[in-house]
């Protein structure tokens, strides 16, 4: 892969300072000093991709990505800094393998003062993951966000997302403090065949989800809220699919997935941290059912109790 990276670090020196070519040309990760206190560092993703065969002859840690990360979130620590973490796959994802996402999990816990934002894409998908505490399991401790994907693949409008980020002041948190989708309408495109298709702006997550900050702990409490109000969840589906006019319907199951989804910030560790999902799901929609039968044979007594006097109307 040396001919790879080698290239690359040609192509990113327009955009990178010369103390990122090191790693670029090891395994195409680098790190980034944004401006004072804040820093940026930008994964290689492949280095957890189940459909990478390399990894089988090494999936703990190749190319020491993981343990570089350590380093620059170490050395990020001492010095005050705030980072950002920047990859492709999403950690939490199916995609990304077993033994490097829980190994990445355990850093994220660790430095978890330090990393104020975590952004991913590859599924296309407008959702996020929570990242819990590992001994005291119902504490969020991070968030990683998964922007919507530009290509319509498949079934989806084009869309991007733009983050609002807290800014340069003494104490800042660096963290995302609001964020905004825009999409634009792929068959009103095709339809009218403009050269300039219209973008207009989707949803803003504090306003749409009647959120008061976007901190981890908020968007665990947006999970557990769309569990029992479904008028929510038929939102977030909507703004999840990016509007699309051709997203299929979503029964219990579905439900089930998704909201399992965003609270799965370690891949292939589903038993653990979706069972109280299913569970509450379950018991809304068995209290549904409860309420539909009450309310059936409710009307059917009064139906019985209202025909003998039907032939005196119209007697």
């Amino acid at each position: 892969m040396d001919w790879l990276y080698d290239e690359l670090d040609l192509l990113w020196r327009r955009w990178l300072p010369d103390s990122t070519s090191p790693t670029v040309r090891k395994g195409a990760f680098y790190s980034v000093l944004v401006s004072p206190g804040f820093r940026m560092l930008s994964l290689n993703m492949n280095y957890c991709n189940n459909k990478n065969w390399w990894l089988l002859l090494n999936s703990t840690d190749p190319a020491q990505e993981l343990q570089w990360l350590v380093y620059e979130l170490q050395s990020a620590e001492l010095k005050g800094e705030k980072v950002h973490i920047l990859g492709h796959i999403p950690p939490g994802h199916s995609d990304c393998l077993k033994v490097w996402s829980h190994n990445y999990y355990r850093i994220v816990n660790r430095y978890e003062a330090t990393i104020a934002g975590q952004f991913f894409g590859h599924t296309h998908f407008d959702e996020y993951e929570v990242f819990y505490d590992e001994v005291y399991r119902g504490r969020a401790s991070s968030i990683a966000y998964i922007g919507p994907s530009v290509t319509p693949y498949y079934g989806l409008n084009p869309g991007y997302r733009i983050y609002h980020v807290d800014g340069n002041y003494a104490g800042t948190s660096r963290m995302v403090v609001d964020h905004e989708t825009w999409i634009m309408d792929l068959q009103e495109a095709n339809r009218h065949n403009v050269d300039s298709p219209r973008w207009y702006r989707l949803y803003t997550a504090r306003e749409a989800f009647r959120m008061p900050s976007l901190t981890p702990q908020d968007w665990d409490h947006l999970v557990h809220r769309m569990t029992y109000d479904d008028n929510l969840f038929q939102t977030y589906y909507k703004y999840y699919w990016k509007a699309s006019p051709v997203r299929p319907s979503c029964d219990a199951d579905c439900k089930k997935r998704l909201l399992c989804d965003l609270k799965s910030g370690r891949s292939n560790d589903r038993k653990l941290t979706c069972q109280e999902i299913e569970e509450r799901i379950d018991s809304t929609k068995k209290s549904s059912s409860w309420k539909t039968w009450l309310f059936n044979g409710v009307s059917v007594l009064a139906l019985g109790f209202t025909l003998p006097h039907l032939p005196a109307l119209f007697g």
